[in-house]
């Protein structure tokens, strides 16, 4: 499947964004989503992640209350609902898809995903 991954930008901690990833050339439904993020120097790491009916979620420690995964199946669109940003948010936002293992499965290893979008750049200022 073919990712690409929007809504980026510049904003104020405290500041609310929301990205959205666009997939296309496959099922969306069949697939588990996640997004992960990667700033300057720094590993690519998880951000959030979610079952391919949109019914269960994960997120990593540093975004667990401040934001919120979705998705459309109707869409073929991935969300990632992101508030009270801080300037350690900064980084290039990457959405990401593999062919779902179980019913619950939402992978939060970058490894485990096949297809990847090109990022986004999110920016905070503080």
């Amino acid at each position: 499947v073919q990712l690409q991954a929007s809504g980026g930008g510049l904003v104020q901690a405290g500041g609310s964004l929301r990205l959205s990833c666009a997939a296309s050339g496959g099922t969306f439904s069949s697939y588990d989503m996640g997004w992960f993020r990667q700033a300057p120097g720094n590993e690519r790491e998880f951000v959030a992640a979610i079952n391919w009916s949109g019914e269960y979620r994960s997120y990593s420690d540093s975004v667990k209350g401040r934001f919120a995964i979705s998705r459309d199946n109707a869409k073929n669109t991935l969300y990632l609902q992101m508030t009270s940003l801080k300037p350690e948010d900064t980084a290039v936002y990457y959405c990401a898809a593999t062919i779902r293992r179980s019913y619950y499965s939402r992978p939060s290893e970058v490894h485990e995903y096949s297809d990847w979008g090109k990022g986004t750049q999110v920016t905070v200022s503080s």
